[in-house]
């Protein structure tokens, strides 16, 4: 028989356990077979004490405005966004735009810029087109620092292996275009509520970044950047919005639903930036790159808000031509 009391000391153990465990997070850093699971950034608390560069290039990350925005401490160079606003909790969500792939995948070749490319390379353009600004000098202590950190969430990862969960998700095409006018009801339903009626998110109390970010207008991402292409726009959202409440396992919006809201919101105005230099051979350009020359008959139109499915079929016939050549 169990002494009186037994089991509620028991209870009680396994509560103040729970409790325990919640407050103090996870600090061993593990390293787990990407090959086989879905990789899984660690956290900021896993950073050692005197890893002062990485835990830098963390706050860089979370923080981007706080240094370097309009009003920031070390420079004003960004438009008021944090990189966290796009790449989830510091870059370690699956399929949240990730950091996982960038230390095992860099330095490689590019077709956007047609080079060898570096990791200070893809830092730069996310900073000008994402951030709309201007790029931290390459030999500067942030450049350092944020590539440490994505060193650092790449430890364990062999060269050139991508690991399941990396980047984003590609999500099935649809058989229409993407449609903003269906789109627009699902930016009211599912997402105004954070980054308001007018899309332009909501500032922290300090007013120096966001806390849900801008969809367009002069504050947001430009129109070089990744998620002005439906299919990266599309694939984030439906794994990662709203946020804080779905995960790829468990989202809330429909492929549908994706690519239409992503069609709504990339049809807002937003800053215009051209890069001349970007796509030297034509033909490599993405399905849904929405600015011209193209090598494969469709206009303007068709390439940012589809159908797709014939763009992809005229190119593979295309690749296959000229593999025979």
């Amino acid at each position: 028989m169990k002494p009186p009391g037994f089991s509620l000391i028991f209870l009680a153990f396994i509560f103040f356990s729970g409790i325990t465990s919640c407050n103090n997070p996870n600090t061993v850093k593990t390293i787990t077979d990407t090959t086989e699971h879905i990789w899984r950034g660690w956290n900021k608390y896993q950073i050692k004490p005197d890893d002062t560069l990485v835990r830098y290039g963390r706050e860089l990350i979370e923080n981007t405005s706080y240094y370097i925005g309009p009003n920031g401490v070390v420079a004003h160079l960004t438009n008021g966004m944090n990189c966290q606003n796009c790449h989830l909790n510091g870059g370690t969500v699956p399929w949240g735009n990730n950091y996982s792939a960038v230390f095992s995948m860099y330095p490689q070749f590019r077709a956007r810029s047609g080079s060898l490319e570096t990791i200070e390379k893809r830092v730069t353009d996310c900073m000008e087109r994402s951030l709309n600004g201007k790029t931290v000098d390459s030999n500067s202590k942030e450049m350092k620092a944020i590539i440490a950190y994505m060193t650092w969430l790449g430890d364990g990862i062999p060269k050139k292996h991508k690991p399941k969960g990396s980047g984003i998700m590609d999500i099935p095409l649809l058989d229409r275009a993407a449609d903003p006018l269906k789109g627009k009801l699902v930016f009211i339903n599912k997402c105004q509520r954070c980054h308001g009626a007018d899309g332009q998110g909501q500032k922290k109390p300090e007013g120096n970044s966001y806390v849900y970010p801008p969809l367009w207008g002069e504050y947001s991402y430009n129109t070089g950047a990744g998620l002005f292409r439906l299919s990266r726009f599309a694939g984030y959202v439906k794994n990662n919005m709203p946020n804080g409440e779905v995960e790829y396992n468990n989202p809330q919006l429909t492929n549908e639903e994706a690519w239409d809201v992503a069609a709504f919101v990339n049809s807002q105005p937003r800053p215009a930036k051209i890069f001349p230099q970007d796509w030297p051979d034509i033909s490599k350009k993405p399905f849904d790159h929405p600015f011209g020359p193209f090598s494969d008959g469709f206009n303007e139109e068709q390439h940012k808000y589809g159908p797709f499915k014939p763009i992809k079929k005229v190119r593979e016939e295309m690749a296959k031509k000229n593999a025979g050549k």
